[in-house]
Parts: C-alpha cells; structure tokens; sequence
C-alpha cells in the first residue's frame, strides 16, 4: 500500500509514519508534504492508494488542492479540533482523525479503507466546506475583538481585510482601525462567505469591496491597492492568480 502524508508539523507526520508502519507493516510511505502548493505539484504527477491530509497546512486550508487539482484517491483528514470531528469527513468514503493521532483509531480508519476500495467519486467540496462551517450553511456574520478592557463587536461588513503577521492575525475595518482576532487565516478561509471574501496569499484575505485597484504584476500575477491602504504589499500569489480572476469574474 503507497501512502502520501500532507502535514505541516513534523512531529506529527513522524508519528503517524510510525504508527502506520506498526498497524500496516507493508506500506510505503511515498513522501511527507507540508505546503498546499507542494501537494498540487505531487498530485499533478503521483498517485498513492491513500492519502492522510492534515485541514490546515502552512501555506493555507487544505481544501483549496482539490480546487487545483482532481483528486479521486481516498482521504482520511487529520485534525486537532473537535468541531471539525463530524460526519462530513464520511462523506465520499473520506475518513477523518484527531490528533494527537491514537493508534486504535488509525487502525480502525486502515480497516474502513480496506474493507471499502471501490472507485472514488469526486470529493464534494462544497458539502465538506459547508459542514466545516458548522452544517447550517451560514458564514460568520459578527467577530468579537478586544481593545484593552473593551470587547467590541465587529459585523462581517465593517471587514475590508484580514492579514497574517508573525503569529498574529489581524482585522482591518472599513475606517482603518485593527484588531487582532483569534482565528487563523485558514479557518477564517472556512468562515468567510468565499462569494464576498478570498485569500490572496498567505497573508491576506480580502473582502472584495476593499479593491481600490489592481495592477498588472511580474509573473502573471495581481497587485492590488487597498481601501483602506495596506502597509504591507497584497499580491496575488501565482498559484491563485487564475482563481482570483475566476472569482473576479463570477
């Protein structure tokens, strides 16, 4: 059996290697990607017979390689947060795993894949990202910040933009005051209404209304000019750019 691991913490990745090759002594492990970006290269080229993917990877949410790339080798997701440890990883034959991985668990998804090998359907995606939203298909409307002693209640069209720095995430309102918020911009991926909002980059996630202008840019891609400005440069990402214009263009 030929397994492709898609994590980004190294520690994770070496202990489900080690607990796959005690469960299933035969399997190979083809390689260990950490990078959405990564995955769609391999999977452009490789195939495995089953593949463990963590939801939120380095460079952004899982679910957007199968916006890149078809994928119809089976998943089992691996996730550190129980409100994701529902029934819609069973969906399309997925599976699902919480971390820190447990080894009865692993050998209970390696049974379920084995006893269930026919041809995969596409994954639905738009199902999976509807119950990552919590199942009700509504998006997240309000975001409580904090300003000192103060909690403030910020509606999601007060939003221009949101910006990843060092370990934080930061809201920008339409007047320019910033918060910090408790999301990571992967999960806001997931709690943002993706006709109104969309990640650009690894940094930023943008609300479509905050597009001052954009500018032509090296290698095919998009400089944007924020309303309100932006002190760091918003550039769409290579890998994004055609989805960008797609979504522009809807």
């Amino acid at each position: 059996m030929k397994i492709l691991i898609v994590e980004d913490e190294h520690l994770a990745a070496s202990r489900l290697e080690r607990l796959l090759t005690q469960v299933e002594p035969g399997i190979e492990v083809l390689a260990v990607i950490d990078t959405v970006k990564g995955a769609v290269a391999w999977l452009q080229k490789h195939t495995a017979d089953l593949i463990f993917m963590d939801i939120h990877l380095a460079d952004g949410n899982s679910f957007s390689i199968f916006d890149q790339v078809e994928v119809k080798t089976p998943i089992i997701f691996s996730t550190a947060y129980d409100q994701y440890a529902i029934k819609a990883f069973k969906l399309n034959s997925v599976d699902y795993l919480l971390k820190p991985i447990d080894k009865e668990d692993l050998a209970r998804s390696m049974d379920k894949f084995k006893e269930n090998q026919a041809p995969q359907e596409p994954i639905d995606m738009e199902a999976l990202r509807e119950v990552m939203r919590g199942g009700g298909g509504e998006y997240q409307k309000r975001f409580i910040v904090t300003s000192g002693e103060k909690i403030k209640s910020i509606r999601i069209d007060e939003v221009s933009y949101f910006f990843g720095q060092q370990k934080y995430v930061f809201l920008i309102t339409r007047d320019n005051r910033q918060h910090i918020v408790d999301y990571t911009l992967g999960k806001l991926e997931d709690l943002l209404d993706p006709e109104q909002f969309f990640r650009i980059n690894r940094q930023f996630i943008i609300n479509y209304d905050a597009i001052k202008n954009m500018f032509a840019y090296s290698k095919s891609r998009i400089k944007i000019e924020l309303d309100p400005p932006s002190e760091m440069e918003a550039i769409v990402s290579i890998d994004k750019s055609k989805r960008f214009k797609a979504w522009l263009n809807k």
